[in-house]
């Protein structure tokens, strides 16, 4: 598959003395995953040309949401681009692939999905997004809340579906909750029919779609033809306003986990990330618009913050471009402290890739098409 070069320079020569420094970018800018990658790509346009006085390269590659073309990616940025740190995909398959090649070569790279990560076994693989377990953990609660007893899964067929469909398997206990299906679809499919039948033949108190992007509308609008008036919960692969626009009037009453940026202007006024929040949608929507905010826009934002926090910090150690420096990125990411993002207070360590707690979660529902704070 021939990769589409999106950006290649967003920066002018440096008059210092080290060597620019090199950013590789792998969005999903075509494929199942286009609602999500296409912002990652808006936002990188945005992203500091220089830092320190370093100048900074920007080389952003589409991965087409195929974990092969992924792969191609990320062994293009290692070999032949000399990059010096990775961004990853927004899809989990793809990110899964690329993070491998990234802990293989020794180039940090930062995941722009929430993928599961061991960092005693992947040293230079990080994410932003909040973890799954984090943000399931927030879905339970308010099924608890309103008396939810049993849940009707349905998800991708996938490592994002798996992980979503354990996570809140793992509820019976903390939450009294039983799963009472585990149904699956690809994300190309155009119908879910047959599952969703499976899973309305167990009559759940709610049911639970792991899925990201318009795909995840599949499942929404097949339930809702069929009858099912109750409450139906998605993943925080969902929020973004091309969820709401393919799904419409099915996409009403949607509950889901999100950053807090999304609905930034919603929060109280001591909330430790509306500051950073605001100032992020506004340069977003004066760049693309009223309304375009999104939460994959905002995670490569918040990695691109991670990376400013560190680069002072490695460039005392080594020039871009070396082995060394990447060591020294790497290892000021994982000890940086706290860097304030627009999703989170974000403080890496050699045990927590991810970095976040619960005030880098909230709950939002889907009100006269748009999201709306739930709590």
């Amino acid at each position: 598959m021939k990769k589409k070069l999106l950006c290649v320079l967003l920066a002018g020569a440096s008059g210092t003395l080290f060597a620019e420094i090199v950013v590789g970018v792998s969005v999903s800018s075509t494929g199942p995953g286009a609602s999500l990658g296409v912002h990652v790509a808006n936002t990188i346009a945005l992203l500091p040309k220089s830092i320190g006085g370093e100048t900074i390269r920007y080389v952003v590659l589409d991965d087409a949401s195929d974990p092969t073309a992924g792969t191609k990616n990320a062994r293009r940025f290692a070999s032949e681009d000399n990059v010096d740190v990775i961004l990853g995909s927004s899809t989990v398959p793809v990110a899964l692939a690329q993070g491998s090649v990234a802990n293989e070569t020794a180039v940090p790279f930062v995941a722009l999905c929430p993928i599961p990560i061991d960092p005693a076994k992947q040293p230079f693989i990080f994410a932003v997004p909040q973890p799954i377990s984090l943000m399931v953990d927030a879905v339970a609660e308010h099924m608890q809340a309103n008396k939810v007893k049993t849940v009707g899964f349905i998800g991708f067929s996938d490592s994002w579906g798996e992980g979503n469909f354990v996570a809140i398997k793992g509820k019976r206990t903390t939450a009294g909750l039983e799963v009472s299906t585990n149904e699956r679809y690809s994300r190309g499919d155009t119908s879910v029919t047959s599952q969703m039948l499976k899973v309305l033949a167990t009559n759940p108190d709610a049911i639970f779609v792991g899925a990201s992007g318009t795909p995840a509308v599949l499942p929404q609008i097949a339930a809702l033809e069929r009858g099912y008036r109750k409450q139906i919960y998605h993943t925080h692969g969902v929020v973004n306003r091309d969820f709401i626009r393919v799904g419409g009037k099915s996409a009403e009453g949607v509950i889901a986990p999100s950053g807090a940026v999304v609905v930034a202007e919603q929060l109280p006024n001591d909330h430790p990330l509306k500051a950073a929040g605001l100032e992020f949608l506004k340069r977003y929507e004066g760049a693309y618009g009223a309304g375009s905010r999104n939460a994959f826009a905002a995670y490569a934002w918040d990695a691109s913050a991670i990376i400013q926090a560190a680069l002072p910090v490695a460039l005392k150690v080594a020039k871009p471009g070396t082995a060394a420096f990447r060591q020294a990125l790497r290892d000021a990411i994982e000890g940086g402290g706290e860097v304030k993002g627009t999703h989170a207070v974000y403080s890496m360590s050699p045990t927590d890739h991810y970095g976040v707690d619960k005030r880098a979660r909230v709950l939002v529902r889907v009100e006269a098409g748009d999201w709306k704070l739930v709590r």
